[in-house]
């Protein structure tokens, strides 16, 4: 417990196949079940049994990369809450006021925390007396018609041999960014998400609040292998989903050792207070599709309760892992030979000569940035396997293709098994923002057109008839309806008051 490019052309349609079943878990219950759109795991979205019934404290994925647009600072993107639907009212998606959102770092490579980045989340209901999340348009986020509120606290914590040190506060009280309800209630949600960063001391930033979720990948296997139809592979099955995120922008000194020692271990956690007023740690997430596809079942719960000092517990999984067994038994594709060091290497060490950890580099699960590579301005998908080494497993940046990367290594390409395996999904369904924090803006609730009436800066609390109806269609199609529906509605109320009138007669008689 934590204190308080290869462009893929002519790529085998089969590598679509496989690389999905990467993505979604494993491949051998693909032949036999089918499940819902949905419901499917992601780079850690659902990944394990018991974080799957509680969103809030699911940590989906973890990026870390130099930022393009500030020199010598490192930012770091973490999101939570799969598979958020943006029309998914009334209750719209918060983070847990009873959680510790925690980004870890260790700059010395002894799997130990050296720093920890802790958020911490609170609501604010101004009218507990509506179901509405806002009340009208919302045109800033001290508006008072938006009526569900977050804000947070960030505190700094220093350890030393992974005991807390030193604590102090460097964020109070910021406002978080609220989920993206539609047109007509947030009619400039661009606005409200530049009101929610936060410029932090010695040259740092911080948001949070929704995004569009960055990942993208193919998930959809486990439709009976796509029924056998391979033109359907290519889907983003993320794109239209949103996701909460956390990020934060730091110089590059506050967390690393020295110039000399520039890499940084980086993994985040959530911790969930119990009823007794203690916090436990429920997720845990480092490198993308480590607890999806390198974990078996009996290790999911687990891995995502426990700390990188004790990860020597899951080296079988990496020395030995399933997906390339898997692939060979369905697919005939022979799996390298094991032990499997040259993933240990991109999961558990550092690459050499890359982003390994000075002076020690004890086996743990984390992404390790070197903050001495610069940002590149034309940033290969496939990062370090295709020359470009500010990109994964160099950290992770958002356009990194982590599906390909991670299927290619799986099969062998650090030990000469050469191959261009991917899912046909090389970039995510919204480009993604020049400036901090980089994440595209989430998806609205509303994807249709405005309702007839209303528009920036007008008043959504206009005549029922015109708020019902769509922009550009009769009236009196939707007047006659609603005016109808009154008339049924008042012709029930009778009915009904009628009937209990002879009800209570009937019932005296009796008597």
């Amino acid at each position: 417990m934590t204190p308080n490019s290869r462009s893929g052309a002519g790529r085998r349609n089969i590598a679509a196949l496989i690389c999905g079943a990467l993505a979604a878990g494993g491949l051998a219950a693909a032949g036999t079940a089918a499940l819902e759109p949905g419901v499917a795991s992601a780079s850690s979205h659902r990944e394990a049994p018991l974080i799957s019934g509680t969103p809030q404290y699911d940590n989906t994925d973890l990026y870390a990369f130099a930022s393009p647009d500030k020199a010598n600072t490192t930012t770091i993107v973490a999101n939570w809450i799969p598979f958020e639907e943006p029309a998914g009212g009334p209750n719209f998606y918060q983070f847990a006021d009873d959680a510790q959102y925690d980004l870890h770092i260790d700059n010395n490579g002894d799997a130990l925390d050296d720093l920890i980045f802790r958020y911490t989340f609170s609501t604010q209901i101004k009218n507990k007396k509506t179901f509405l999340y806002n009340t009208g348009p919302v045109t800033s986020l001290t508006d008072p018609d938006l009526n569900i509120t977050q804000s947070y606290d960030i505190d700094l914590i220093r350890l030393k041999h992974g005991k807390q040190s030193y604590k102090t506060r460097i964020a109070d009280d910021i406002p978080a960014a609220p989920s993206n309800v539609g047109k007509a209630s947030m009619p400039d949600y661009a606005k409200l998400r530049s009101q929610a960063i936060y410029k932090t001391s010695q040259g740092g930033a911080t948001f949070a609040g929704q995004a569009d979720d960055p990942f993208f990948a193919d998930l959809r296997v486990f439709d009976l292998l796509y029924g056998g139809n391979l033109s359907e592979v290519g889907n983003d099955t993320l794109k239209g989903y949103n996701v909460n995120t956390i990020a934060l922008q730091v110089p590059n000194d506050l967390i690393r050792q020295s110039k000399s020692r520039p890499t940084v271990g980086i993994y985040s956690t959530t911790q969930r207070r119990n009823a007794q007023g203690y916090y436990s740690q429920v997720s845990r997430l480092g490198n993308p599709l480590v607890n999806e596809v390198v974990n078996p079942q009996k290790d999911k719960d687990k891995f995502n309760a426990s700390q990188p000092k004790d990860d020597a517990q899951f080296l079988k999984n990496v020395t030995e892992p399933e997906i390339p067994k898997l692939i060979e038994a369905i697919y005939k594709i022979k799996a390298p030979a094991e032990p499997r060091n040259d993933l240990v290497s991109v999961f558990l060490t550092g690459v050499k000569n890359l982003n390994t950890l000075q002076p020690y580099a004890t086996p743990s699960e984390m992404l390790r940035l070197n903050t001495s590579i610069p940002a590149t301005a034309h940033p290969k998908r496939l990062g370090v396997l295709d020359g470009d080494n500010a990109g994964f497993p160099n950290g992770r940046r958002l356009t990194d293709d982590v599906i390909d990367a991670a299927l290619q290594v799986m099969e062998g390409e650090l030990v000469g098994s050469k191959n261009d395996l991917g899912d046909a999904v090389d970039k995510n369904d919204k480009g993604f923002e020049k400036y901090f924090p980089y994440v595209a803006e989430p998806t609205s609730g509303s994807r249709g057109p405005l309702a007839k009436g209303t528009g920036s800066g007008t008043d959504v609390k206009n005549q029922l008839g015109d708020a019902l109806q769509p922009a550009g269609s009769s009236t009196s199609g939707n007047t006659a309806l609603i005016a109808g529906s009154a008339g049924a509605g008042a012709l029930g109320i009778l009915l009904i008051g009628g009937g209990l009138m002879w009800w209570r007669r009937m019932r005296e008689r009796a008597y």
